[in-house]
């Protein structure tokens, strides 16, 4: 049950913006073995000047920043995929490799609260996050 949030540093159509989330949300089914219809991805798209970036990047427009934060649990296996899959689907859209950068935050199952505010360490989610 990943919460992840894109930031981007330019304006784009709402058809470019779901491509985007739709994109990074296929990379988490890839990347985690998540089931597809587990979606929490949300676009921030800052004015320029309000998202200062690596003065190494070719494409500044284009640097993108990806947070992803997930249950605790998962391989690095499974990290190495996500990471991989964030960056070819992105990759597709015309995002450089070298402009997106990956956040992983972990946090443990208890101290994520779902289904009416249970705890997640206390629910059945359906699906393996140790993969």
């Amino acid at each position: 049950m990943p919460s992840t949030l894109i930031e981007i540093r330019r304006a784009c159509s709402p058809e470019q913006e779901a491509q985007l989330i739709e994109a990074v949300q296929a990379a988490l089914v890839d990347g985690f073995r998540i089931p597809p219809e587990d979606r929490c991805v949300r676009l921030i798209a800052y004015e320029p000047h309000r998202f200062i970036h690596p003065p190494r990047l070719s494409r500044p427009e284009c640097y993108t920043l990806v947070t992803v934060t997930a249950f605790a649990g998962r391989t690095i296996e499974a990290k190495r995929r996500l990471y991989r899959a964030i960056v070819d689907r992105l990759g597709e859209l015309d995002i450089p490799a070298d402009h997106i950068t990956i956040t992983l935050n972990e946090v443990e199952r208890e101290n994520w609260g779902l289904r009416g505010g249970q705890p997640a360490s206390e629910i059945d989610l359906g699906f393996k996050v140790d993969v």
